[in-house]
């Protein structure tokens, strides 16, 4: 009995270390501090800490930095186009990059992104994916190198 319990306890620390929503996995990742912050200014942490499942193009700090300085700082002052820019980057459901096909799909937002791939090279609209399956309790993260934007 006395194993039994020390290996429950064990399993459930193990489990509780690994286990991040997408908000904490975007935060422990160290290069999405941008995003963070917008989702802060678009009043989104707690959609994205929710159920879901989600996935998430989450554009690099780096990506961020292509948009001029006082564009961004407009569009971090502006909630409700923020909310609809970050809503471009979600997709319902958990899609790990092995079961990503080629072709639109829709958004949280309502507007479809296109997911192409090009000899092994997978682009979101004109967003190439970094780094692939940064897997959370509520979803998955794909690392992207542009901010989307929709029309």
């Amino acid at each position: 009995m006395k194993k039994f319990l020390t290996a429950a306890i064990l399993a459930f620390t193990i489990t509780s270390a690994h286990a991040a929503d997408i908000v904490n996995a975007a935060i422990d990742a160290g290069n999405f501090k941008t995003l963070v912050t917008a989702l802060k200014a678009a009043d989104l942490v707690d959609t994205l800490k929710g159920p879901g499942p989600f996935t998430v193009f989450a554009p690099t700090d780096e990506a961020f930095a292509k948009i001029p300085k006082a564009k961004l700082d407009a569009l971090l002052k502006d909630k409700a186009q923020l909310t609809k820019v970050l809503t471009y980057h979600v997709v319902a459901g958990k899609v790990m990059a092995m079961d990503v096909k080629p072709g639109k799909v829709k958004t949280l937002e309502g507007e479809s992104i296109t997911i192409t791939d090009k000899n092994g090279v997978l682009k979101v609209n004109n967003a190439k994916i970094l780094k692939t399956d940064i897997v959370t309790d509520n979803g998955v993260i794909h690392a992207i190198d542009t901010v989307l934007m929709p029309k």
